[in-house]
């Protein structure tokens, strides 16, 4: 085993019976283990390099666990130690590839954010270029959705077959092929089986990109600037959507802009994370690969790592929070241009920014908030945030003035900009690292299914009852936002 600290972390946990364990973990007055700080690390590592013995522990009194360094006796555990701290790997992530990484992970979820937000701006025009209603028009949803749901028990697979670099590859070539062929605007037939290889395409691609900033050193920040790319994408779709639309420009045409974005990240992103595997001294990510042995000797196998994940009570809450949570923001942002045209008789040449508001609002939300968030707590912050999006929707609901309701729009963006951040945060640490990689992919793949599934029946209950139904199926899945989140496990120091 190669003398480095993360060594030593391992050498313990996978043989908890041998007479002199390396001095990686101690436990405190009550008990429970934890991790030592970069400084203990530090001397850990230089001990090991220069092959010399540990410093020599006071001698415990009788019956007392096994001996500690004194180094480790004088230290005193800090109760709001972060866990970034707890692992030596983590002190890498400063590492020049990593900026570059997190950068092609932000332009990556700038795209999704544009794909995700340009339909609600573009739904008006398709509907008259195709003479279809709203229930034919949400099939987009439909293969959305199953791209989604399919990409979930297949990501990991496709990343320990092809590499990360690679992954992104495939992912970001789904992407182009499938806005080339929109652009050429085929039959409506043919634009909605596009929709599955761009649902593929983005929760592959958001799968691996959400595991990788959630397990940086810094993982608050990097997901703040990782959803903000997605809200900036966002904000800015519908505003090139509506002004090309609104002036004569065939609406297909949008995607030209999409395909570019792809084009860039699939060149981008191959060189960020090319030899991605072989760089472990700059990725924090590479310690969560599942490298302690089962009280057998046999290490977990990938599979076994996703069937356990796959029953973990936190990945299957976090999945079902994240499903409502992508299931309201998109189905605001698909229909509620749509539900200002029918219900408030607004232009559509000018209603349709109001969905640009909505994603400006998300996106400062999640620049702005998310780090006020964590300083409050993530768990007490996002309930709060619940409550006030409960609010601000049934204002645009009730308020019947336009100027009203695209304020409370764009503030209802505000409030949910930072939840999904935030959640992340909450759900790496509940979960046990060796299943970071497989419960956040399971989470963010067949959880963002519900940004697919949700606008579809908004659109076919709209055919029948309008798009006032957004309403009460934006309160109903803010609900189940509320109940999944207080039903996730308290939050407390891991010992494993």
């Amino acid at each position: 085993m190669a003398p480095s600290s993360l060594g030593a972390f391992v050498e313990i946990e996978s043989s908890p019976h041998v007479s002199s364990p390396p001095p990686a973990v101690q436990k405190n007055n009550q008990g429970i283990a934890r991790r030592p700080s970069d400084y203990e690390l530090d001397e850990i590592s230089l001990q090991r390099s220069s092959h010399l013995p540990p410093e020599p522990a006071a001698q415990p009194p009788t019956g007392s666990p096994s001996p500690t360094p004194s180094v480790l006796e004088n230290h005193s555990p800090d109760a709001n130690e972060d866990e970034a701290a707890e692992w030596a790997a983590d002190r890498t992530s400063t590492s020049s590839k990593t900026k570059w990484r997190l950068l092609s992970c932000c332009l990556i979820n700038f795209g999704n954010g544009m794909n995700d937000s340009a339909p609600g701006a573009l739904i008006p025009y398709i509907e008259k270029h195709y003479g279809i209603g709203y229930s034919v028009v949400s099939l987009i949803f439909v293969t959305n959705a199953l791209g989604f749901i399919s990409a979930a028990p297949v990501t990991h697979a496709i990343e320990n077959k092809l590499g990360r670099s690679k992954s992104y590859t495939f992912a970001m070539s789904l992407l182009a092929i499938s806005y080339i062929v929109i652009i050429c605007q085929p039959p409506f037939a043919v634009v909605v089986v596009c929709f599955f290889p761009l649902g593929f395409g983005i929760a592959l691609s958001l799968a691996l990109s959400n595991v990788y900033c959630a397990n940086l050193a810094n993982s608050t920040t990097a997901l703040g600037c990782f959803s903000g790319g997605y809200g900036i994408g966002g904000t800015v779709a519908p505003l090139f959507a509506t002004a090309m639309a609104s002036n004569g420009i065939r609406w297909s045409f949008f995607y030209s802009i999409t395909l570019a974005f792809s084009l860039v990240n699939l060149g981008y992103s191959t060189w960020a994370f090319s030899n991605y595997e072989k760089d472990t001294s700059a990725e924090p990510q590479r310690a969560l690969q599942p490298t302690a042995s089962r009280p057998g000797g046999e290490t977990p196998t990938r599979a076994q790592l996703v069937k356990k994940a796959i029953r973990n009570r936190t990945t299957l809450l976090g999945a079902l929070f994240i499903f409502a949570y992508q299931g309201a923001e998109v189905s605001i942002s698909g229909w509620v241009v749509s539900f200002l045209i029918s219900y408030r008789h607004g232009d559509p040449s000018r209603v349709g920014y109001v969905s640009a508001g909505f994603w400006a609002g998300i996106t400062a939300g999640r620049f702005l908030l998310v780090y006020p968030a964590a300083k409050i707590g993530h768990k007490i912050a996002v309930i709060a945030m619940v409550a006030g999006a409960v609010a601000f929707q049934l204002l645009t609901w009730l308020v019947p003035n336009v100027i009203g309701e695209a304020v409370s729009v764009g503030i209802l963006g505000l409030l949910l900009g930072p939840v999904f951040p935030s959640a992340t945060a909450v759900f790496t640490k509940l979960l046990p690292r060796s299943m970071h990689i497989s419960s956040l992919s399971f989470i963010s793949a067949l959880g963002s299914s519900g940004g697919a599934v949700s606008p579809f029946f908004t659109g076919i209950l709209a055919q029948s009852v309008g798009t006032m139904v957004l309403h009460p199926i934006c309160i109903g899945l803010y609900g189940v936002m509320a109940t999944s989140w207080l039903l996730l496990p308290k939050i407390s120091k891991r010992s494993e």
